[in-house]
């Protein structure tokens, strides 16, 4: 394990139905909240023992194959890349619930096991039902324009490799037990990120293993683990932390189970920055200095800077896409983009 003094902030005694959801997105800060989940039956199911767990959860299931990951006991439950980085060092396939859980039954109590994962699969779809036994309770406001995706995250001793996430997130460790470490997004030059595609889970990954970082090759990552805070998560614990923030995650038990929830506030007719980053990629990076340095300029006026600043200084009816931006003008954004790049 690293060495990292900083333990993320937790609130004890909070009841499930007074999480100050709009706080928590104000101080954009990772934050425990302690026990909060721990009388969902998935948790009390978790602490009698694994196939407890694995039988509750099996009662939900319809029988849609889930997508299913595994990797061999020398990898260490590190989904990751191939040594050369020619392709990735797990395999994935469509599987059956019972039999990814026969996979994990065969190796409980065995630390050294092949690593199987089944992750971001859909609560709803795949086990109708089960949140009505085991939900959070989403009484803020804001949810009723940005209802979240619920998830749940199933395997052994997995670990997903630092990586970001577009979306605010709560998690909730339900089964098992988990440690997220978690860093700023202002350290990804120190995080040295991978390849942008292919990634092991969609997302870009860093490059650096926490489990024995090579300090030579990434000299930057010391100072990110100056800025790194690590939440130690037990069953029935929840963890809430920002869009954007870096998180390492490691599944720690034979058996371990997370529901997550995702959310953005922003409207659903808002475009996804990736987009404009890959864009960005193309028309601005290779450009010559100064003209990065102009173009930087524009966009801390136009993008970065306070949203009607813009255009504040012009007529109303004169301000088209500098004014407040709604569903049809996004809409026909979007069009005029999709235009320009296919010519």
């Amino acid at each position: 394990m690293l060495d990292i003094k900083r333990r993320t902030r937790t609130i004890e005694g909070i009841a499930p139905d007074a999480i100050p959801y709009a706080d928590l997105l104000e101080q954009d800060t990772p934050t425990i909240l302690k026990g909060v989940a721990r009388n969902w039956l998935l948790a009390q199911r978790g602490l009698e023992s694994p196939e407890a767990a694995m039988s509750y959860l099996a009662g939900f299931y319809q029988g849609r194959p889930v997508t299913g990951y595994a990797c061999t006991a020398e990898v260490g439950g590190r989904y990751f890349y191939n040594e050369d980085m020619t392709g990735l060092n797990f395999t994935r396939g469509r599987v059956s619930l019972e039999e990814y859980f026969d996979n994990i039954r065969q190796h409980l109590g065995n630390p050294d096991a092949p690593s199987f994962y089944i992750g971001s699969t859909d609560l709803d779809v795949f086990f109708p039902g089960f949140r009505a036994e085991n939900d959070l309770v989403l009484n803020d406001p804001m949810f009723d324009a940005n209802p979240p995706v619920v998830s749940i995250w199933l395997g052994n001793r997995t670990t997903a490799t630092c990586h970001y996430d577009m979306s605010n997130n709560i998690a909730c460790c339900l089964v098992g037990n988990r440690r997220f470490t978690l860093f700023p997004p202002d350290q990804v030059a120190n995080l040295y990120p991978g390849p942008l595609e292919p990634t092991p889970g969609g997302q870009v990954v860093s490059m650096v293993d926490f489990r024995n970082p090579d300090h030579d090759r990434y000299p930057g990552f010391r100072d990110a683990l100056a800025t790194a805070e690590v939440a130690e998560m037990e069953p029935g614990d929840i963890l809430f932390y920002p869009a954007m923030w870096w998180h390492h995650v490691e599944a720690l038990s034979d058996f371990n189970a997370m529901v997550n929830y995702w959310w953005n506030t922003s409207p659903a007719y808002i475009d996804t920055p990736q987009n404009t980053m890959l864009h960005a990629l193309l028309s601005l990076r290779d450009r010559p200095e100064p003209e990065k340095r102009a173009w930087k300029a524009l966009f801390d006026y136009y993008v970065f800077g306070p949203s009607d600043r813009a255009g504040q200084h012009l007529p109303e009816h004169a301000r088209g896409n500098l004014g407040p931006m709604d569903e049809l003008k996004a809409r026909k954004l979007r069009a005029l983009l999709l235009n320009r790049l296919n010519r």
